[in-house]
């Protein structure tokens, strides 16, 4: 979770104790997929997302950017 702010990584953490899929971002008030939603869908899609739970090597073979 490198880059995220302490308000983003503690909605992250509420969210992820309480076993949701999704939280409010504090910064932005978008919604966006915890780390055990997108461990849950079983693949990494490559696109990037905040929590990504997949190792790097995972990330590139998906094609996420910048991986």
């Amino acid at each position: 979770m490198i880059g995220l702010t302490e308000d983003m990584r503690a909605a992250h953490d509420r969210a992820s104790s309480r076993g949701e899929a999704f939280y409010r971002c504090p910064r932005t008030g978008l919604w966006v997929m915890t780390a055990h939603k997108l461990a849950a869908r079983g693949h990494c899609c490559g696109n990037g997302c905040r929590h990504c739970p997949y190792p790097p090597e995972e990330q590139r073979r998906a094609g996420r950017p910048g991986a």
